[in-house]
């Protein structure tokens, strides 16, 4: 299976845990999704990192601080047509690769969809950062 570097804005096939699963005690992720690599960990003696959001179908709630992912982006990608978001209030983050990849669609090897359009990813980030700064975020440590 070949393996992506994972730089900040490629989208990965991942079995992601939601904070609300975490926190009932559930270990393992209930469906694969795509998910964005928003930071990629480097420190020195230590494995990589990355810290990944999810792109549920579901729409956010009021709580929920999301970005949609526009048609034109979903089609570069190859994901389904419907309407995407991504979370932009919670992360999961586990040493690279990890356990928990999985194929984008049966019968493939390929691990990852491609990278968000850098604007786009620009704009997640500086979303994510105004959010985090209030203190609204959680991390999920998958390893």
């Amino acid at each position: 299976m070949p393996l992506p570097d994972p730089v900040p804005g490629l989208v990965i096939s991942y079995d992601y845990v939601w904070s609300a699963e975490h926190d009932r005690g559930t270990a393992g992720a209930r469906k694969t999704r795509p998910c964005v690599v928003i930071v990629r960990i480097e420190r020195a003696g230590e494995r990589l990192k990355v810290a990944v959001s999810p792109i549920p179908h579901s729409p956010p709630d009021a709580r929920t601080p999301a970005l949609e992912i526009p048609p034109g982006v979903k089609r570069h990608l190859g994901l389904d047509a419907g309407q995407s978001w991504i979370v932009l209030n919670e992360i999961n983050e586990f040493a690279w690769p990890g356990f928990h990849l999985r194929p984008v669609r049966r019968g493939s090897e390929a691990l990852a969809y491609g990278h968000l359009p850098p604007k786009l990813f620009a704009r997640i980030v500086t979303r994510m950062r105004d959010t985090w700064r209030t203190g609204a975020g959680k991390i999920i440590q998958r390893d």
